[in-house]
Order: C-alpha cells, then sequence, then structure tokens
C-alpha cells in the first residue's frame, strides 16, 4: 500500500546533513517519523570536498533519525546541488511506424530514453531530463500527446546535467555510510514539491531556495518546470562578510546575523549595539546593529540581483503572477521578503513546507531551513512531473488488465483441456469395461 511505505530523504548540505522519515497518513498528508541533524564539515558550496567527515556526518543523522523513529533505514532519496549543476533545452523526436495508431505512454517513454542517451560535453552526467511541451506531427503546445494520432512525435526537454565526479562522491559518501540511493534529485525541485502549490506552478512562479553554499532557482509556469539555474552565494557568505567587517569568530558572525541582522539597514536602530564576549583577557566587543545590518543589506542585495537577472535570462520575467518565494534558512532573514519585492518588483512570500505535512511531535520540521528534506521524502511518493503519475498509472492499468486477460485465457484453456482428459478417460473405461464382458 501506498500509505504503508515509509520513504526516507538525506538533504547533504553545506551547513548540514539533514535526515527525514516520513509516511503518508490517511488524509495524504506526511506524518514526519523521525528527523535527524548533523554538522556539514566535508561540503562545500554543495561539493563534498572530505569524504570522511560527509560519511560520518551522514552517520551520525541517520542513527539520530533511526533511533527518534525506530526505523531501520536502509534506502534514501538523496539531494544534489551545487554550482557545477547546469540546465538547457533539448529537443528530440521519434517517427512512429503507424500514424492511425493511438500514441501511448510507451512512445513517451522512447521519447525520453532516447534523450537520456544523448551526447553531453565531458565529465557531465543528465539527472533530469523533464519533458517541457510536445508536438505530434504539425501541432505544438501540446501537454499531454498520449491518446492523439500522428506519425512524428516531438518533444522539447529540460535537460539537468551535474558533474560526474560530484555525482560519484555523493554516491560513494552515501554507500560507505551503508545506504542505498533510490533517487538523486536536484534540490531547488525538491524543495518546489514541499513549498509551491499547484495553482502557483499554473500561473507561473520562482522558488529561490537560499541555503548555506549557494541559492537555487527554479521557475514555473503552466505546471511545468521552465527554468533552472544555481547561484554560488548563500547564507555562508554573509556570515563570512559579517566576520571580516565586525571582526569577530565565525560561530559569533554566525550569531550575529541571525538574532540581529536585518535585510533592510533602514529599520536598524542607530544606538542598538550588541556585547559580544572577547577574547581571553579582552573588553567585551561591541558591535552597532545598524553597521551589521549594512553588512547584511549589501551581500543580500547582490544576491537577489543575481536572482532577478536568473529570471530575466529566462525569459519569464512579467509571465510569474505567482511572483518568488523564498525557503532555505536564508528566508528566515529578517525583512529579507521586503528587499526581494523592492529589488524586483514581485510579489513575494516565505515558503514553509507545512501545507503537506500532518501533525509532528518535531514541530522545527516546519521551518523553511527543511524545506529541501521534506521534498526529498515527498519525492518518493510523487513524480517532479504530474504527467509521469498518470503515465505510470495508466501502464499498471494495463498490465492488470493484460494480466487478467492471461489468467482468463489460462482458466478457459484449463477447463477446455480437462474436459478433453475427461471425456478420454471415459472412453477408455467405456472400452475396458466392454472387454470385460467378452
Amino acid at each position: 500500500m501506498q500509505n504503508d511505505k515509509i520513504v526516507v530523504g538525506l538533504d547533504i548540505g553545506t551547513t548540514k546533513i539533514c535526515v527525514i522519515v516520513g509516511r503518508k497518513n490517511e488524509y495524504g498528508k506526511l506524518d514526519v517519523l523521525g528527523m535527524g541533524k548533523s554538522v556539514s564539515d566535508g561540503v562545500v558550496k554543495g561539493k563534498v570536498i572530505n569524504i570522511e567527515k560527509t560519511i560520518l556526518a551522514i552517520k551520525k543523522a541517520v542513527q539520530e533519525a533511526e533511533d527518534v523513529s525506530g526505523i531501520d533505514i536502509k534506502v534514501v532519496n538523496v539531494g544534489i546541488a551545487g554550482h557545477h549543476i547546469r540546465s538547457s533545452i533539448h529537443r528530440g523526436s521519434i517517427t512512429r511506424d503507424d500514424g492511425e495508431d493511438e500514441i501511448t505512454v510507451e512512445d513517451v517513454d522512447r521519447l525520453a530514453n532516447d534523450i537520456g542517451r544523448m551526447v553531453m560535453p565531458a565529465g557531465t552526467q543528465i539527472i533530469h531530463k523533464m519533458p517541457q511541451v510536445y508536438t505530434v506531427d504539425y501541432d505544438d503546445g501540446i501537454k499531454d500527446p498520449v491518446g492523439m494520432t500522428g506519425v512524428r512525435l516531438e518533444a522539447d526537454f529540460h535537460v539537468i546535467t551535474a558533474d560526474v565526479n560530484s555525482i560519484n562522491n555523493i554516491e560513494k559518501c552515501v554507500k560507505r555510510a551503508g545506504l542505498d540511493i533510490e533517487n538523486m534529485i536536484l534540490e531547488p525541485l525538491a524543495s518546489s514539491l514541499s513549498v509551491l502549490s499547484e495553482d502557483e506552478k499554473e500561473a507561473g512562479v520562482c522558488l529561490v531556495d537560499i541555503g548555506g553554499g549557494t541559492t537555487d532557482i527554479a521557475i514555473f509556469h503552466e505546471n511545468i518546470i521552465r527554468h533552472t539555474g544555481v547561484i554560488p552565494f548563500g547564507g555562508n557568505i554573509i556570515t563570512s562578510d559579517i566576520k571580516e567587517g565586525c571582526m569577530v569568530m565565525q560561530q559569533q558572525a554566525e550569531l550575529l546575523k541571525t538574532k540581529f541582522g536585518r535585510a533592510i539597514s533602514t529599520e536598524a536602530s542607530e544606538n542598538e549595539i550588541v556585547s559580544i564576549p572577547g577574547l581571553r583577557n579582552r573588553a567585551p566587543k561591541e558591535i552597532s546593529v545598524k553597521n551589521l545590518a549594512h553588512i547584511v543589506e549589501a551581500r543580500m542585495e547582490e544576491i537577489i540581483d543575481l536572482v532577478h537577472a536568473e529570471i530575466i535570462a529566462s525569459g519569464y520575467e512579467g509571465k510569474l503572477a505567482g511572483g518568488i518565494v523564498i525557503t532555505g534558512g536564508g528566508s528566515q532573514l529578517h525583512s529579507v521578503r521586503q528587499l526581494v519585492e523592492y529589488l524586483t518588483g514581485m510579489d513575494a512570500r516565505i515558503g514553509y513546507p507545512n501545507e503537506h505535512l500532518g501533525k509532528s511531535k518535531i514541530e522545527q520540521v516546519k521551518s523553511p531551513m527543511f524545506a529541501t528534506s521534506v521534498g526529498l521524502v515527498l519525492v518518493g511518493y510523487r513524480s517532479l512531473d504530474e504527467r509521469e503519475n498518470r503515465y505510470l498509472q495508466a501502464k499498471a492499468m494495463n498490465q492488470n488488465v493484460f494480466v487478467n486477460q492471461k489468467q482468463k485465457a489460462g482458466k478457459k484453456g484449463g477447463d477446455f483441456f480437462s474436459k478433453i482428459i475427461n471425456k478420454t478417460k471415459s472412453l477408455l473405461i467405456d472400452d475396458f469395461d466392454e472387454n470385460d464382458d467378452f
């Protein structure tokens, strides 16, 4: 049963490694059974740079999730991100033997498989190939061609590639931690499942996931993924700016950012001062909240300007009625929504994964910081493309019909042969009885 299926998401991020164990309840919501976190020391900007540290962090997070949930974790859905991610549009086509027959799910799969065999730049590998729109003979702009008739089937595919070494390093870490990978998913696509509504995807929306090492972008329009991008800046670079600008330790800079940081400097008071402990035998250091806000605002403006440039480059500026949805740890920065609206001129909101969550004792999972982790669990129940779900259901129905027909045919055939055998037996008995009379 689908509701009995337990799915595990593993988010290997730059600042944290998170494991979430979930199961769908009777209302179709996700019940979080367990959660585990650990500090991510071996990952920088989404790429694994220290295998051993990453393995230890994965094991620690998995153990914590197992202790809370009581589930023995063996298979996970893993997220992948980083500046090495590339996206492009490629067109594929197939020619069908008989244009009078209806286009089937198998035809659509054959077209997708052909795209999967295309030659990519050296050192890269396809992780997603998602159809945009189809063309059947001379009719274009078709979202779902199954059931139509035609000889030539074409489609534009949104192809997402990743660095082979990055993929191999993630696989190596997960396997050496004693786990198997069920799916490897681009992280902003996973986040989109947890924080975006179907209406927003239909109207047009840009998801901005501000993580520790990178800011990931995914643009949807007419319920189809149209553009993805990765900006090599995230929350960690703001922390580094504060560390250098205020001359404090890394941990102190992180606390200053999360507790007192503001994305709009005019909201900070001129007279507000934060005192932090000094180094050994040194007086406490006083930090102006106004100066802190200037540092945060400058870097956030840079990140948002790059996000806006991605939206313009995608060609969908002015088409996103759903505006911008900000999620990830960086979305929790004070006044970030207002700054996004001011710089882009688009409506914005903070994306929480609450809509898909059932009742849970683990309240922190409702934070935007865990949107990707929740999305990775949802991937185990849903496809990134809703059309694929329909195709899989259609395949299952066809297989069930075929099995039932085969069983019926076998039963009928068995009855036929049974009648022949019984008839033969009766003739033999009759012959034997006749011989006894002589």
